[in-house]
């Protein structure tokens, strides 16, 4: 089977996926047996170099100091591809995210630090979705996505802080969603009254639906300039993250605040164990993050009108083999 070689198709295919463990680095003890543990194995002038699983070398007494997290770039490269592995190294380390590469016959294969994977996964995610891009692609409007607050022209403002929501921001974040969709995503029109957004997530801090640790606010100087929120959802038995809604201060907006929420968002998920997040939003912003459409893996809107517009992220432990239509959190039967 012959690999890709055109660098935009393999960075617009790839899917990175987290090997389940840890692994690291250690020279082997010359005349020792080769464990069977053993995952990869440089010679040297200095020595063997073997990288295994921590548990096997802690098994063998080996000593290590970097201790990584394993990601293959599920796409065929071809051993002579000029770039993937280039651009993956870039991209990461214009995150601040140390990365060895191994390349296998298949795929690329990357460790990283054990502590980074969850944010070298977004990273990894968002490099790929922007290469499915076409040029002077732009945000549309969605249904309880502001996603022309969403899009930005470059990084968050300096100072702006990223936490969890707590009980004494609510007011802030519900007058802040007030006024964000002041102009409804859905029509494009002055909303009548309060936005429908405000009465759903107000519903939702007080859901069974709600996780705590999925309620990420913006902070500057001091004020709560942006909040996301995702809450519980499945297909059939099967658990996922249903986002929404998002926003930010009118102000404020197109200043990289949504696209800070959005990465949080993404970068919690994978280190929650998540496997996916769907939302419903403008399939021309969205995919930069990593979102397709959802029926693509199989996950149908709980509206069969909103199209492509219902998009799914999955995440490092996506499983595959999941069918069926998304149920959101409760307050949203009631839209």
């Amino acid at each position: 089977m012959t690999g890709e070689k055109n660098l935009q198709a393999l960075l617009a295919g790839m899917r990175p996926v987290q090997r389940t463990g840890e692994y690291v680095y250690v020279l082997w003890p010359h005349g020792q047996p080769l464990a069977t543990g053993i995952e990869a194995a440089v010679r040297e002038a200095e020595g063997l170099t073997v990288v295994l699983p921590r548990a096997e070398a802690d098994r063998e007494g080996l000593s290590y100091d970097f201790v990584g997290a394993w990601i293959t770039l599920e796409i065929h490269s071809a051993l002579e591809a000029v770039g993937l592995t280039a651009a993956v190294s870039k991209a990461l380390t214009d995150a601040g995210i140390s990365c060895n590469v191994l390349a296998g016959f298949h795929h690329d294969h990357l460790l990283v630090p054990v502590a980074d994977a969850p944010r070298a996964l977004a990273v990894l995610a968002e490099l790929s979705a922007r290469s499915r891009q076409g040029p002077g692609e732009g945000p549309d409007i969605g249904w309880l996505q502001g996603d022309t607050q969403v899009q930005d022209g470059g990084r968050p403002v300096p100072g702006l802080q990223l936490r969890d929501e707590a009980p004494e921001d609510r007011d802030a974040i519900l007058a802040l969603t007030a006024e964000a969709f002041a102009i409804s995503p859905a029509t494009g029109l002055p909303a009548e009254g309060e936005p429908v957004e405000v009465n759903v997530l107000r519903e939702l801090f007080e859901a069974k639906e709600y996780l705590p640790g999925f309620s990420v606010v913006a902070v500057l100087d001091g004020e709560v300039v942006g909040h996301v929120i995702s809450t519980r959802g499945w297909v059939g038995s099967h658990e996922l993250l249903g986002l929404g809604p998002i926003g930010v201060t009118p102000r404020l907006q197109r200043r990289g605040i949504g696209s800070a929420l959005m990465k949080e968002t993404i970068a919690r998920a994978n280190a929650a164990g998540e496997s996916g997040i769907a939302l419903l939003g403008s399939p021309e912003y969205y995919p930069r993050f990593g979102f397709v459409p959802a029926a693509t893996l199989g996950v149908l809107a709980p509206d069969e009108a909103w199209g492509e517009h219902f998009q799914l992220l999955p995440l490092a432990l996506w499983p595959g083999g999941v069918h069926g239509v998304f149920r959101y959190a409760e307050p949203f039967n009631r839209l």
